[in-house]
């Protein structure tokens, strides 16, 4: 027997943990990994130098290192590079989702490009060096870069950074923090037409009250064009589609009005808090399943020596490239259906709304020996997983004798009658037209 009371610490415990369950979850009902303590994260390390002709030239050297998170003073985990993420406002963990064996990490250096300045945090320095951690989730569910200040020693007077930076070997431990986040959770999209996609970007400061420059633009056909800007200084903005309300609390996801077909292109969500600048490239392609159909029932009867002209039309597809044929193959299937060869085209038709048709079609003039194939229009394009297939069952006839009896038999009546009557008739009026003569 259980007690009330009893009763209500048990559903107060079940409850609870309910609770610390959706937590670890996430909110989206993916599981995150904040509690994560080490990632592999290979270094792309640079050197660079002014070669004779005064250009700059960078070799890129791809070095293991890892990812470690935890506080001033810890050891590594690991005989290698180590870049060890301490306490901050901005934790990258929080935006982690899915397993770690489906995170893909990589960290870079950061050139300030000669902006030098301290950042406004306590223990900054004017000389820190930069590096950016930027980790892409392989399902497509988000990419983040978190940029990893690190206090090293002064550069030479003049200098650009990318010049002086400080060298990292095999095993050294490198303390960093987490100044500035930006992400995504639409690294790419794909939409129809005529839809209201939301593309998202995020950012996070370690301070408060950043000094930032929010933009997007569109990249098409080597192009950019301004669609949104706001500065938190001036506190103005230009253009439309993002909710400049929300761009306090670092939510600056761009909405797209009704897509068409010039909707397509690269969206860039840029951050700039002086001195880093974080971007992310969005791609937007637009894609419609093609509507299949053929010009016949699932059953088609036809008479020996008659033809049938057999349409496959594919309409309302985009983009353009779509792949049409026919093939038959015996009823109930066959390993090796028969691919017809005799199939005629109509052009690409295009619509007001921006997708396309197309046409196939051939004329079947079947033989006995055709009845019982089951015929197939398959459709492949970019939009489908699997191709879509329009089929109908041929059956063959002979033509019906009855008529052909009845043909006959009429002919010969009808020449009796001619000889019998019409012709005695014709005669018989000669002859009385000889007499009168």
């Amino acid at each position: 027997m259980i007690f009330p009371r009893t009763r209500k610490y048990i559903m107060f415990w079940i409850f609870c943990g309910f609770i610390l369950a959706l937590l670890r979850l996430g909110v989206n009902g993916s599981k995150t990994l904040y509690d994560v303590q080490w990632l592999p994260c290979p270094f792309v390390d640079e050197k660079v130098n002014i070669n004779e002709e005064g250009h700059t030239e960078t070799k890129y050297i791809n070095r293991e290192a890892v990812l470690q998170f935890g506080n001033v003073g810890d050891k590594p985990l690991h005989p290698t590079i180590t870049f060890l993420v301490t306490a901050s406002k901005v934790d990258m963990r929080r935006y982690l989702e899915g397993s770690e064996d489906t995170l893909n990490c990589e960290i870079r250096r950061y050139s300030t490009g000669g902006i030098v300045m301290r950042w406004p945090t306590a223990g900054a320095q004017d000389h820190d060096g930069w590096f950016t951690c930027t980790i892409r989730q392989t399902q497509g569910l988000f990419v983040i870069t978190t940029f990893l200040r690190h206090t090293t020693a002064a550069p030479a007077q003049g200098e650009a950074d990318f010049l002086q930076w400080k060298t990292v070997n095999d095993r050294d431990l490198l303390t960093t923090s987490a100044a500035m986040v930006v992400l995504t959770r639409t690294p790419s999209v794909e939409v129809g037409f005529l839809k209201e996609p939301n593309l998202h970007c995020q950012f996070a400061v370690d301070h408060k009250l950043p000094n930032a420059t929010v933009e997007w633009r569109l990249q098409k056909h080597g192009e950019r064009s301004k669609l949104f800007s706001y500065s938190s200084r001036t506190g103005k903005s230009e253009g439309s589609g993002v909710a400049v309300k929300a761009i306090a609390a670092g939510n600056i996801s761009y909405k797209l009005p009704h897509t068409k077909k010039h909707s397509e292109g690269t969206y860039i969500c840029s951050v700039m808090v002086p001195p880093l600048y974080g971007s992310h490239d969005i791609p937007l392609t637009l894609s419609e399943q093609p509507r299949v159909s053929i010009n016949v029932g699932s059953t088609l009867s036809m008479t020996l020596g008659k033809d049938q002209k057999l349409i496959c039309d594919a309409e309302g597809y985009y983009p353009l490239d779509v792949n049409i044929e026919w093939y038959r193959e015996v009823s109930g299937g066959s390993p090796t259906p028969l691919v017809l060869k005799n199939i005629l085209y109509s052009s690409h038709r295009l619509h007001q709304d921006g997708t396309y048709s197309l046409s196939a079609f051939f004329y079947l003039q079947p033989s006995l020996e055709d009845s019982g194939y089951k015929y197939t229009c398959r459709v492949s394009h970019k939009s489908l997983l699997i191709p879509i297939r329009k089929s109908f069952y041929l059956i063959v006839t002979e033509p019906d004798s009855t008529m052909w009896y009845i043909t006959v038999i009429g002919f010969i009546i009808a020449m009796l009658v001619i000889l019998c009557y019409l012709l005695p008739q014709y005669l018989a009026g000669r002859k009385a037209a000889k007499k009168r003569f």
